[in-house]
């Protein structure tokens, strides 16, 4: 499932194809993705200019003068900018053709993305909640010590927590958390200032490189066959179960909590 890097990297390599281009038309090859296609991009977004691209947590926003279209990929979602004259393929649901010849268009196998309308001056409903970005200036770990206090949720579920933090999924959160030699199951109430420091510090490393290496391995946007900038991760403790730590050759641990995985080292991890 794309993560934040991996929204962020498809942010960037549309952004200098789309912005201050005129869609001039939206094409809909069925009613509805997760849910219902609003009626407004087809009747108010298509002959609009896209002033800008934004990311928040893992949706993507196309800024118009009327308001912003919003994409979110789901666990199966793709986002190419291509010639007019590109073939359709197999689940290529959502087309939006813009003045230069050219067309975003958005394919989804599974179909758990949507693309979604909010009106200028007004924050839709599943955006209206979320907490801070991760790499904006209000995410430190003063912030996360004070939001914690008296919770007795894991420490993991706390930092998934969309209304505490956004964008940072169970990849990142694992391995956010060996880095600050803090074990996922740990109450959150009870993790010290100075362990949240050290989290913030360490989330916002990862993520940072997972973007910067998402954009040195982009693939190419404007082709049809091309795969996202996703990058190989590498991982410390996520997906690594019984293989050897790291740091200190303990064998990882997994541990299945409200129906996800969570891996973490019995010794690095306290």
């Amino acid at each position: 499932m794309p993560e934040l890097p991996e929204v962020e990297t498809t942010r960037r390599g549309i952004a200098p194809h789309v912005e201050g281009r005129v869609v001039t038309r939206a094409v809909l090859r069925r009613p509805d993705l997760r849910w219902p296609i609003p009626r407004e991009i087809e009747h108010v977004f298509a002959g609009q200019r896209v002033s800008q691209t934004e990311r928040r947590a893992k949706y993507l926003l196309l800024h118009s003068e009327p308001g912003a279209a919003i994409v979110h990929l789901g666990m199966s979602g793709s986002l190419r900018v291509l010639e007019s004259d590109v073939p359709v393929r197999a689940h290529d649901h959502v087309d939006l053709v813009l003045d230069d010849g050219r067309l975003l268009r958005f394919n989804d196998p599974r179909r758990f993305g949507c693309l979604l309308w909010q009106p200028a001056n007004t924050t839709h409903e599943l955006l209206r909640d979320l907490g801070p970005e991760p790499l904006g200036d209000t995410f430190d770990g003063d912030y996360l010590f004070a939001q914690s206090r008296g919770r007795s949720a894991p420490v993991k579920a706390f930092l998934m927590d969309q209304r505490i933090v956004v964008g940072v999924g169970n990849i990142y959160v694992a391995e956010a958390l060996f880095a600050a030699g803090v074990r996922p199951m740990r109450a959150a109430g009870k993790v010290t200032r100075r362990d949240y420091a050290l989290i913030v510090d360490a989330i916002r490393r990862i993520l940072a490189y997972a973007i910067e290496r998402g954009g040195t391995t982009l693939r190419d946007f404007l082709k049809p066959d091309g795969e996202p900038g996703y990058f190989e991760q590498e991982l410390f403790v996520y997906g690594r179960d019984g293989e050897p730590c790291k740091r200190c050759g303990t064998a990882i641990t997994a541990r299945r909590d409200a129906q996800r995985a969570s891996f973490y080292c019995r010794v690095c991890q306290r």
